[in-house]
Order: C-alpha cells, then structure tokens, then sequence
C-alpha cells in the first residue's frame, strides 16, 4: 500500500477554548492549499482508493476539498486514529485495516501526524520530519521498513508550478 500522509491545511489561528477549536474551519488560503496539493497528487499519478481523516473539521474538510479535486467519488471515512491527541498503535490499527488497499490518503493534525511519519520509516521514531500545513508525504508501506517517497509542501509546490509556468518548453531534436 502507498499512504499519503497529509496534515490539514490552513485554518488560521488556534482558538484558547478546545471545543471551538476542534470546530475551526479552513480560511481562504487552506482551501487554496488543497486544490494545490491535489493538482500534485494528480501531477504524480497518485492513485487514492480510499479517503481516511480526522473528525475535526478542519481535516475533515482538507480531505473533502482535495477528494473532490481528484475526482474521489466515496465518502470521507473519519478515523479518532488521526485525531491530534491519537497514539501511534491506534495509527497502526488504523493502517492495519487498510492494507489490502492501494493507495489511501490520511489527513491529520500536528504534532503526531510528522511523529507517525517519523515512526514509520525508521525503526526507533528517531526521525523528526517538518510538515507544515497542507503538506503530503508519500510513503510505501510495502518496503521494510517502509520507505518514504517524497514530501512536498505548499509553498514548494507553488514554487514548481510558477517555475514550469515560466519557463518555455525546450523543443525536441529530430535525429
């Protein structure tokens, strides 16, 4: 299986009360960050069969915006494995009960979702990996240990699309 890990994207400011802020929505730049980091995915040729978020809203919705954007047609499934207090044997239960699929994107929160990542490629969770909101990691949970692909960013993945934009096509040589 290929698992393409995300954190949710944007939605401003924490909020002190915890009730309001498990309900804290996307701002304008978080939406802006799926569509973005969808297009990636689809750049790539990633093939998501199955949806899998946290049930705060602010995953919840980053997974329903970049679903839509790759044309994912089921239903989000919500998972308290992706929640921001979750421990790692949930995430591996969680994990366990997809693995006959191909491709599933997870979307959490930070701390524990890089905290996963950084478990599941080495053997120790001696990696500490940086994801910034909205980031994707693809990791192939078939290698032992799993090994990971990429990760790529929104700010990143801004920075690839104006530079391909600009940059004229090098016409073929015809020998």
């Amino acid at each position: 299986m290929i698992l393409y890990l995300m954190r949710h994207a944007n939605a401003g400011l924490r909020r002190g009360n915890v009730l309001l802020d498990d309900k804290r929505s996307l701002i304008k730049e978080g939406k802006e960050q799926c569509i973005l980091m969808a297009r990636v995915l689809g750049a790539l040729s990633a093939q998501v069969d199955m949806i899998v978020s946290s049930p705060l809203k602010r995953s919840l919705q980053t997974a329903q915006f970049v679903g839509t954007e790759l044309g994912y047609d089921a239903k989000v499934e919500v998972s308290p494995a992706l929640e921001p207090d979750a421990d790692y044997a949930s995430f591996q239960d969680l994990l366990a009960g997809y693995a006959g699929r191909e491709g599933v994107l997870a979307v959490g929160h930070n701390p524990n979702i890089f905290q996963f990542l950084g478990r599941l490629i080495t053997a120790n969770g001696g990696a500490s990996i940086r994801m910034r909101k909205g980031s994707v990691a693809c990791i192939d949970l078939d290698r032992h240990p799993p090994q990971l692909q990429w990760l790529i960013d929104p700010r990143s993945a801004r920075s690839i699309f104006a530079s391909v934009q600009k940059r004229p096509r090098p016409k073929a040589s015809r020998k």
